[in-house]
């Protein structure tokens, strides 16, 4: 079943590069169709899971034996929301594609690919394997900055590639290096997870393996000084790349940094807990404020995913139980709302081809139905209860505040900071008179417009009113993840409790 989740969008676009180029008002709906084939597959993948800890539903095939590298999946409460949220997010961000017109074939069969990578990335559990897919998504999300973007799109296209292909090469080194240890410990290598688990490494061994990998996870997410390669590939990039892109790909690096490093190297992700979560939160308030200052709306919100994504970091490197299910869950909610968000501006794009705050003014007058996706998809953003984004953030921030209670604290900052620049940038597009003249005439959302958002926004409100829909599955694997870093490290888990009996307990520490 697994395998069929990984392949399916390949022989999808293999179906689609055989449609003739004169066919092209076909491309883009067989896409589409083609693309519902994960999500129901991903669908009865996620209704089947027990919320247990290990991996279920695993397939395992010789891939190449004298190395012991294997056609190996599988999925788990960590990496199960991803492959749902993923699947989810393809045919949205195909049906949000009908202004491509130029090579449309090639567009969807690039999208499918990318599809067919990313779920790739989440259930490989051969370290050779994920190397492979985390390098195939490269090449389709190049091709599509790079021919479907804007004016800036081959820069934007290249300066991704460079900074990802470089933080790849990194990885890379350190997957060899861990096979050549497992072959010097066991007389085999092995690129299995499980097998390098078990590795005995020195903490110095530790160090470097854990930054090489750190580095290049970090570089995705992106983190902070990483991050300058982001809002240049979200603005350039057509809207379904940048749906994808806010919504999975950099999804990939949080990902990464919980199912690698905390279970390859765990005395050396203890020892990195306080730079971890320093860079996290230099992050979360550099995005808010950099973000509250930007003239272009689509920048504004790339600059909110750099804080966003922040919030994901800091609750996996607390290392404790409300921290790493937060981020998991984050993952999602963030995948949801800014998705929603990228899929807001390229549906006002190409009205008014213009992206920047000042051409806009009043729309909630003419556009009321856009307006109010617009401002739920804004709450949900910045956190407001009852909606996805309060359970992540919550989560992450009570969490964190039992280890790293000042950075909690700072973290809590850009909360607020997110309410100031999404509500400012909400009234200074939608309320109001409309005082431009090419605003007064634009057309509110199309049908097909509405059943693109609407499936998000019942997601987003579903989320924040029963989060256990995704918690009761997530909640074993990430409690496993813990536990294992306990179980190799002197770390201990401490307490959450209320932050009263917190500062009781520092005030008297008998």
């Amino acid at each position: 079943m697994l395998t069929a989740l990984v392949l399916l969008p390949v022989v999808g676009a293999v179906i689609v590069l055989l449609v003739p180029s004169r066919r092209r008002e076909i491309h883009l709906p067989l896409g589409v169709a083609i693309s519902v084939l994960p999500l129901a597959l991903a669908g009865y993948v996620f209704a089947d899971f027990e919320p247990q800890p290990g991996m279920q539903m695993v397939v395992k095939a010789s891939w190449y034996e004298p190395w012991d590298i294997n056609w190996h999946l599988g999925v788990d409460g960590i990496s199960l929301p991803m492959v749902l949220l993923t699947a989810i997010l393809v045919p949205i961000a195909l049906g949000a594609s009908t202004s491509i017109r130029h090579r449309a074939k090639e567009f969807v069969a690039h999208t499918l690919l990318l599809e067919a990578g990313m779920i790739g990335v989440f259930l490989a559990q051969d370290l050779f394997l994920f190397f492979v897919f985390f390098e195939v998504i490269l090449v389709p999300m190049y091709f599509i900055i790079g021919i479907w973007g804007g004016e800036r799109r081959v820069y934007a296209a290249m300066k991704f590639f460079i900074y990802t292909a470089f933080g790849s090469a990194l990885m890379l080194a350190g997957i060899i290096a861990l096979a050549v240890y497992h072959s010097a410990q066991f007389g085999q290598a092995s690129f299995g997870l499980e097998d390098l688990a078990g590795l005995d490494l020195s903490l110095g061994a530790e160090r470097w393996l854990f930054a090489a990998f750190a580095l290049a996870f970090a570089i995705k997410v992106p983190l902070f000084p990483l991050h300058t390669w982001l809002p240049d590939a979200h603005v350039e990039a057509p809207t379904a790349g940048s749906i994808l892109l806010a919504g999975v790909l950099l999804k990939l690096g949080t990902y990464g940094l919980l199912r690698f490093n905390l279970t390859l190297f765990p005395e050396a992700s203890v020892e990195a807990v306080p730079i971890m979560g320093i860079l996290a939160v230099i992050g979360i308030i550099y995005g808010a404020v950099v973000a509250i200052v930007q003239p272009d709306l689509k920048k504004l919100v790339a600059y909110s995913s750099v804080s966003h994504l922040g919030f994901i970091v800091l609750g996996t490197f607390a290392l404790t139980s409300g921290g790493l299910q937060g981020a998991v869950i984050q993952n999602v909610n963030h995948g949801l709302t800014t998705g929603a968000l990228f899929l807001l501006v390229g549906m006002i794009y190409e009205r008014r081809h213009t992206k920047r705050i000042a051409d806009f003014g009043g729309l909630q007058k003419v556009m009321p139905i856009f307006a109010g996706f617009f401002l739920f998809m804004t709450f949900a953003s910045i956190g407001l209860p009852g909606l996805n984004g309060f359970v992540g953030e919550f989560l992450v921030l009570v969490g964190s505040y039992a280890t790293l209670p000042v950075l909690a604290i700072i973290a809590a900052g850009g909360v607020i900071l997110a309410a100031v620049y999404m509500l400012w940038a909400y009234e200074r597009v939608f309320t109001g008179a409309p005082t431009i003249e090419e605003n007064k005439s634009l057309v509110d959302l199309s049908p097909r417009e509405i059943s693109l958002l609407a499936p998000v926004a019942a997601l987003v409100l579903i989320i924040g009113i029963y989060p256990s829909v995704l918690l009761d599955k997530i909640a074993p694997s990430t409690e496993a993840a813990l536990d294992r870093v306990v179980a190799q490290t002197d770390y201990e888990v401490p307490e959450p409790g209320r932050l009263g009996d917190v500062f009781v307990a520092e005030e008297n520490p008998s």
